[in-house]
């Protein structure tokens, strides 16, 4: 186009620029912009290549030269538009900054230079909703439903699939109605929204509704829709099922793809039928389907899961030859296997070979380590390597703190663990539910009642409330040291929070009633007490 003589009208330009951008290639956009077109043969831009250039910034996460841009187009005497600050609001949530791009949108509505039209507004509610601001998201939708600018199919996707992952499901639903008294007509992408949601509350009956809803209404399920119901399948085990859909899918001439035979694999690995998995994975590259590294992980997990480690291995050593690179899910997944059987030197190991092959371990992989170390007794690598990751920046979250603090409760070294538990506020960490039950046990099983208790309450007036396990922990410690009466004080307190009590304690119950007599109040309490 720019070896044509005359030139074409940058109209023209700007069309093929268009095209450029629908393909991802925003760099290669802005040179042809800058280079070519102003520096090599100075073509004067238009308003609209502005507004190109400024989506090819903010797609490269360069929002700063976006709104840089802005000057230039006062400058050049015009006046940017609804596309123009709609593409900026983009560029800054692509960027993480939601607050600043809500900040752009509200200072545009009180100035009133700028109609927002629906896709702006959509821009702004997907941004919410990203956050997990939905009930603001929800308020704006309002707000456009009683406006002049009315919310599309869109809109209210994007709000249905952000309430239903924010597990409000039955405000999605009512939503899904809202669009139907509209007469919006919903796409295959709000029905899987939907469908996903109630699948995930285990709403077959609902979810199998809606799905026949949708075929009625001349929607055809494509292959995400398709990948969400298996994968519901196989989360619930029902692995015929999920076959049944595979069939379904290439009957209505759907193809699988390598989420499809994934989520199959899991659900086979999840039920220990590796042989099964191993076909699936068979079936998958028979179909011209390249597994990925997320594959190889979900079967590297059953092997592990199955105490198989040589198997598991064998598939680790694989991934090269297939041109793939085993990440910290991989690493993680072989690391979990090796300690389980207590091969710990392998699991080190195998760390040292992931970092020398220049992959930085992330928290969930220090925590697998940590847990590994700890649970076949060696504490003392395990401090060293919390040390490590403290002197390395990586500040363990309170996860981490509770395997340590387990670990030296149960190797009897309480004064290591109380160091550990006191040092949580220094470190601006607040001891969870866990964290107080650990700790609890430990005072219990030294026969420390006094501190037990104290922590006890201490977790109560610290906004922490105890679970079943706390109250079963504390209960068993009172029983032990023959503190039969304040454990049943506690047991009456466990029953009216809706908790019951477990086997162990439950044995302990039966064998406080013949020494308490028969006081009609414990009775009663023991009687609640036990399960049905």
């Amino acid at each position: 186009m720019l070896r044509m003589r005359p030139l074409p009208p940058i109209s023209q330009f700007n069309k093929a620029l268009g095209s450029i951008l629908k393909m991802g290639h925003y760099a290669i956009a802005l040179s042809l912009i800058h280079k070519k077109l102003q520096q090599l043969h100075g073509i004067q831009v238009d308003f609209y290549t502005f507004n190109i250039a400024i989506n090819c910034y903010c797609h490269l996460n360069r929002i700063d030269f976006g709104l840089s841009l802005l000057g230039t187009f006062f400058k050049r005497g015009y006046t940017p538009n609804v596309i123009t600050f709609t593409t900026l609001i983009n560029g800054l949530i692509l960027q993480d900054k939601t607050p600043q791009a809500v900040e752009l949108f509200k200072k545009l509505m009180r100035s009133r230079e700028i109609e927002p039209n629906v896709v702006m507004y959509g821009t702004i509610v997907n941004g919410l909703c990203r956050t997990g601001n939905t009930i603001r998201a929800v308020s704006l939708l309002r707000i456009m439903e009683e406006g002049s600018c009315k919310p599309n199919s869109v809109v209210y996707t994007t709000v249905i699939d952000s309430l239903c992952k924010d597990r409000m499901v039955d405000d999605a639903l009512k939503l899904f109605s809202t669009m139907d008294e509209k007469g919006i007509s919903p796409d295959v992408v709000t029905y899987t929204s939907l469908i996903h949601g109630l699948c995930n509350f285990g709403q077959w009956k609902e979810a199998s509704g809606l799905f026949r809803e949708m075929l009625d209404s001349g929607i055809a399920p494509n292959v995400h829709m398709y990948n969400v119901l298996l994968d519901a399948c196989t989360k619930e085990g029902k692995m015929k099922e999920a076959e049944g859909i595979i069939e379904v899918m290439i009957q209505r001439g759907v193809d699988p793809d390598v989420v499809t035979y994934r989520s199959l694999m899991d659900g086979y690995c999840l039920q220990g039928k590796m042989d099964k998995a191993i076909r699936v994975l068979n079936t998958m590259v028979e179909r011209g389907l390249h597994p990925n590294v997320f594959s190889y992980n979900i079967l590297i997990n059953g092997y592990c899961k199955k105490m198989k480690i040589d198997k598991a291995m064998h598939l680790f050593r694989e991934l090269p030859r297939r041109g793939l690179k085993p990440d910290n899910g991989t690493f993680g997944a072989m690391l979990r296997g090796l300690f389980q059987i207590g091969r710990c030197g392998a699991a080190q190991k195998l760390f040292n070979d992931m970092q020398a092959a220049g992959i930085i371990p992330n928290f969930v992989t220090y925590g697998i380590l940590l847990d590994g170390l700890c649970k076949n007794g060696h504490i003392s690598e395990a401090l060293s390597l919390f040390h490590m990751m403290e002197s390395n920046s990586l500040h363990p979250d309170i996860v981490k703190y509770n395997i340590l603090i387990d670990a030296f409760c149960k190797d009897k070294k309480l004064d290591t663990a109380r160091a550990l538990f006191s040092n949580l506020s220094s470190k601006g960490l607040q001891p969870d539910v866990k964290t107080y039950t650990t700790m609890i046990q430990g005072f219990c099983e030294e026969g420390l009642l006094l501190e037990a208790k104290e922590l006890f309450v201490k977790m109560g007036h610290n906004g922490c409330l105890p679970n079943d396990v706390t109250y079963n922990t504390t209960i068993r410690g009172f029983i032990g040291q023959q503190k039969c009466y304040e454990a049943l004080m506690l047991v009456e307190e466990m029953v009216q929070r809706g908790f019951s009590a477990d086997a162990s304690n439950s044995s302990f119950v039966i064998d406080i009633i013949p020494t308490k007599g028969q006081d009609p109040a414990l009775q009663e309490v023991i009687k609640k007490f036990m399960p049905k």
